[in-house]
């Protein structure tokens, strides 16, 4: 009778779990409460799940090339007994396709606990399979050992993008940000997440709505289970994943690519804004982005040079003429003597001698620093604050909204890592102030003024801001917001949300037509016979502004090398920003000559 009862006992038990859709017991499992949960977690256990693709979006150039996604065949592994994989002749040939011995085959295959793709010594990524390899390895019949297509985030054909950014494992951002979700187990604390550029910028919709997973099953004592074989689980979601298309043109920014490689740029950024929108066309930084790898201790070849902030030099003296320009302490025809040094703030020219009698234009084509200190001096702190309000300096240059729209529930910034740069450092006040970078107020004297004038000091200023400040003048002041992403499309091609172009949401009035046609003259005479001379041949005809600005790295003096400009000079496509950081005091200006080869590329590809 006793053990009846047991017996009666263990069977009412059985028949709760089976029939009933969920038990206290179960909630532990929380995905598993439902009818048939216990069942399906009993296959779980005896089961290897191997994640083919994340369902994540991909990134698309304005042609519709591929920037981000690939699917190529590898090796997949599963843990299955010795005693049950294939014959040693299958075993042999299989490490002759991987290009590894037996025994280094079976010693790592005996380490797999869970599947894996076979990968070559020293790679990231699994290894590729050609359509003979593939093939020959099927035909092997061995157990535990399938050919699977494999979803590759980065292309090998060029370079990561800083400007797309990487993925990577967050667990703490997530457990911040997203504890609910982890809680419910719609999100998993080892997945990929965005950690740089628009990966990170968007997230949210380019997650996707799950993976898609091979099943291998297996018995008790990790032996196949015949007649199974392979299950593959994937999203039945038809609009996804879903498609970003950039603004970027895919071959014009691999090209500039190597060739400032080419050309040796270690350190710095180039950036392309289509001339009429500021729409971004290329965006290079170096050091080169490699994900999942730290190559510094600091992790700077993460960054992004072309939206981080550092002092321009004389690149911000096109600012200085705006605003004396239109406060009307200079006009156009004035004169200006250099003898080389201007005798207080321990300011000097960077041409030794000095330029001698120099009007207002001249003064820009030769960069000045005596004139334009000249000119500094006699502004106002407010007024050089709001013209470089006016021309969208000192505050954030990149597209976005304040408010949500289409799919976004928050406000969006496509580049969210972007720096605002500044004019002057936040101090004490005095009578002649202006508002710094925390919104108090700044002493501003003559000596600040003059420094601040050629752009040194504390002026500071990112490529973008600087590229997007020859879109405004091309603009004749109407100041954009240099854009990134044009339109979300679901899987199949539909439009999702557009992001139009657009003015700058926020800023103090906009500069004279006039002001703008004289600054554009001014470029114009620095390649024709100013310090950007050198690049006057080419295959447009181009304008801009050359600029050096003095810094210390580890208190050893360096110069941060800029050229900012358009072309063609007659009918103007691009607008092209190049910082070259960290130069040795003295050296050519080689942004000059990465302008040049950027614009010929450009004009080329534009021919073809």
């Amino acid at each position: 009778m006793l053990i009846s009862l047991v017996m009666m006992l263990y069977i009412g038990r059985l028949a709760w779990l089976q029939l009933m859709p969920g038990s206290s017991s179960a909630a532990v499992y929380s995905s598993q409460t439902n009818r048939g949960g216990w069942q399906r977690l009993a296959v779980v256990q005896r089961q290897r799940n191997l994640v083919l693709d994340t369902g994540r979006g991909d990134f698309y150039d304005r042609n519709g090339l591929a920037i981000t996604g690939e699917t190529y065949s590898g090796v997949a592994l599963f843990p299955v007994r010795k005693d049950s994989r294939g014959s040693e002749e299958a075993l042999a040939e299989l490490g002759e396709l991987l290009g590894v011995t037996t025994d280094h085959l079976i010693k790592k295959w005996d380490e797999v606990r869970e599947p894996v793709f076979w990968k070559t010594e020293g790679e990231e990524q699994p290894m590729r399979l050609t359509d003979e390899q593939a093939m020959r390895i099927e035909k092997l019949r061995l157990n535990g050992i399938r050919v699977l297509p494999y979803r590759n985030r980065y292309l090998p054909q060029f370079e990561p993008k800083h400007v797309i950014g990487f993925t990577s494992q967050h667990p703490e951002w997530l457990q911040a940000v997203h504890p609910a979700e982890l809680a419910s187990g719609k999100r998993k604390l080892t997945e990929q997440v965005g950690g740089a550029g628009l990966e990170k910028s968007l997230d949210k919709l380019l997650r996707g709505v799950g993976t898609t997973s091979v099943s291998y099953f297996i018995d008790g004592r990790n032996a196949p289970l015949h007649g199974l074989d392979l299950r593959i689980t994937q999203p039945g979601n038809r609009y996804y994943p879903l498609k970003a298309i950039t603004t970027l043109d895919l071959k014009l920014q691999n090209e500039i690519e190597a060739y400032a490689d080419a050309q040796g740029l270690k350190e710095g950024a180039i950036v392309v804004l289509d001339a009429d929108n500021a729409d971004i066309i290329a965006m290079v930084s170096r050091p080169k982005l490699k994900p999942g790898q730290f190559l510094s201790a600091d992790g700077t070849e993460w960054a992004n040079h072309a939206i981080k902030a550092v002092a321009p030099g004389s690149v911000f003296k096109l600012v200085t003429e705006a605003a004396a320009l239109e406060a009307g302490v200079v006009h156009m025809r004035e004169k200006f003597f250099c003898n080389g040094e201007y005798g207080k703030y321990g300011l000097s020219c960077w041409k030794e001698g000095g330029h001698g009698l120099l009007t207002l234009q001249e003064g820009l084509a030769q960069s000045c620093n005596i004139a334009f200190a000249t000119i500094a001096e006699r502004l106002k702190a407010a007024e050089l604050q709001r013209t470089a309000d006016a021309l969208g300096i000192g505050r954030k240059a990149g597209w976005h909204r304040e408010s949500s729209f289409g799919p976004f529930a928050a406000p969006l910034r496509l580049l969210e890592e972007e720096e605002a740069g500044q004019l002057f450092a936040s101090v004490n006040t005095a009578e002649n102030g202006a508002r710094g970078k925390r919104g108090e107020k700044t002493v501003v004297d003559g000596g600040v003024l003059a420094q601040s004038g050629i752009g040194q000091r504390d002026v500071r200023m990112t490529p973008l801001q600087a590229a997007n400040l020859i879109v405004t003048l091309l603009n004749e002041g109407r100041v954009m917001e240099p854009r990134l992403v044009s339109e979300i499309r679901y899987a199949g091609g539909q439009r999702m949300v557009k992001l139009p172009a657009q003015r700058a949401q926020r800023g103090s009035g906009r500069i004279k037509p006039a002001t703008a046609h004289a600054l554009l003259r001014g470029m114009q005479a620095v390649v024709d016979h100013g310090t950007g001379r050198s690049i006057r041949q080419g295959l447009w005809a181009v304008a801009g502004k050359s600029g050096t600005a003095e810094t210390k790295r580890a208190g050893i003096a360096r110069n941060h090398q800029w050229f900012a400009g358009y072309g063609p000079v007659k009918k103007p496509r691009y607008a092209v920003a190049v910082l070259v950081e960290n130069k040795p005091p003295g050296s050519a200006n080689q942004a000059t000559k990465l302008f040049r080869g950027v614009m010929d590329i450009a004009a080329r590809l534009t021919q073809e």
